[in-house]
């Protein structure tokens, strides 16, 4: 463990090369930090697509039966191997008992997902009473809305960043019209500086400071899904605290946490609003569940975020989701994180080592890192833009096998997961880059 907390990313690697008396850059230093990895056996839990099962795959280019280079976890999560067990278990129940299985089994439906609510809220660093498994991220974005979005004639405004999530966007859009407000005058949001590509934390609690008697919510996501910068939630929620500003808090499981495409989401309110704050919309599940089959129609609302469940998950959800819970509390946030430091540095730093712009040699295709350098300032994602055609960047990695995204307009994302990628992956990585880029400098 001393190899991954002993000084930064860069000493880290240049102390592991001289203990092995090989270059910084050597496929050895990799092979080093993942034998010293304690995590390294989560890899195993999950299933890595072959370079040959995937559509895109040039195996003129590639040896197809190698592990892929699945650096896509920001985007959907590698499926774990329990998933389909615990499907298929499902499965079974209910064609063999049918209705009973509302009540029975490992995970009865009409509260599978109460099971998971612990395992969840050691991920986030809640209570269990402060998180709720349900619907799909945006669902959720709304419910909350409804109920923490109160603009009045002074305070209506809600603060967002510029290039925010599709989805994320369009709620508040939606929010603010039902609300009879107009949108442009309503949504406050914030950019980097001129020549800049991270929102600064200074000029978000600036703009919090300045604008904040007039701001009636803050929603800003935790990680920016096209920079791959990491708020600093603490600050930015001071702010808002001291202007009296709202701030809602969703989770979205298809990415890092595993649980599949259109998986389960969850919700989190804090438990100092468990009785001041209410749903707008109640179903069934805000019910008490020791009174809920009463059917009487006098609603015994839950406290906090369980009240604002509205109907029961669907179970074949709840089962991929359990698989990735289960993994996850095999380790800490604060041992994910770790490795993640030095897993995402040890790319920035071999990025950097070869793809740096190099005014001397204005032909050589460069690579720019637009996610913030400071570990303490991104997650595992790093955004690259480069010197040549990004597209085409894309279309030769992807013939190597590696699986990562491309954002629109000009944003290659790629995301070591702690979880299951290795120091391996990366320098794996780093060959498939150059080959790429030399495929497409030369078109």
């Amino acid at each position: 463990q001393d190899t991954f907390t002993q000084g930064s990313v860069q000493q880290t690697i240049t102390r592991v090369s001289q203990e092995l008396n090989c270059s910084a850059t050597s496929l050895r230093v990799a092979e080093h930090l993942d034998r010293h990895d304690e995590l390294r056996l989560l890899r195993q839990e999950f299933l890595i697509p072959k370079i040959s099962d995937l559509p895109p795959s040039d195996l003129s280019l590639v040896d197809g039966s190698e592990d892929c280079i699945y650096f896509a976890g920001n985007s959907l999560g590698l499926q774990p191997k329990n998933a389909k067990k615990y499907i298929e278990e499902e499965l079974e129940k209910w064609a063999t008992i049918g209705v009973h299985g509302h009540l029975k089994g490992s995970r009865p439906w009409a509260w599978a997902e109460d099971t998971l609510e612990e395992l969840m809220a050691k991920i986030v660093g809640a209570k269990p009473e402060e998180v709720v498994l349900m619907n799909g991220l945006t669902v959720n974005l709304h419910l909350l809305m409804l109920s923490f979005y109160k603009p009045s004639p002074k305070r209506y405004k809600i603060l967002l960043e510029d290039k925010a999530f599709p989805s994320d966007h369009y709620a508040i859009e939606s929010q603010i019209r039902l609300r009879g407000l107009d949108v442009t005058d309503s949504m406050l949001i914030i950019k980097p500086r001129q020549g800049e590509d991270t929102i600064r934390t200074e000029d978000i609690v600036s703009v919090i400071e300045r604008e904040g008697d007039a701001i009636a919510l803050v929603m800003l996501s935790g990680v920016q899904y096209y920079t791959g910068q990491l708020f600093n939630m603490e600050a930015i929620t001071s702010a808002g605290h001291a202007k009296n500003t709202n701030k809602i808090r969703i989770v979205c499981f298809i990415q890092y946490v595993n649980s599949g495409a259109g998986g389960l989401a969850g919700a989190y309110i804090h438990e100092k609003h468990a009785h001041s704050v209410k749903p707008t919309l109640m179903g069934w599940w805000g019910h008490n569940l020791k009174t809920r089959f009463l059917m009487n129609n006098e609603m015994e609302l839950q406290p906090g975020v369980k009240g604002f469940r509205l109907s029961n998950q669907p179970f074949l959800l709840v089962c991929p989701l359990q698989a990735s819970l289960e993994i996850f509390n095999r380790t800490s946030m604060k041992d994910l994180r770790r490795k993640s430091v030095l897993l995402t540095g040890y790319l920035e730093y071999l990025i950097r080592h070869y793809y740096t712009k190099d005014p001397s040699a204005p032909d050589k295709p460069s690579v720019h890192i637009i996610t913030p350098s400071d570990p303490q300032q991104r997650g595992c994602q790093l955004s690259l833009c480069f010197s040549c055609p990004i597209r085409t960047v894309f279309q030769e990695l992807e013939k190597r096998g590696v699986a990562c995204d491309m954002r629109e307009p000009n944003v290659l994302r790629v995301a070591p997961v702690p979880l299951y990628n290795s120091f391996t992956d990366v320098h794996r990585f780093i060959t498939a880059l150059g080959s790429a880029l030399s495929a497409s400098g030369a078109k």
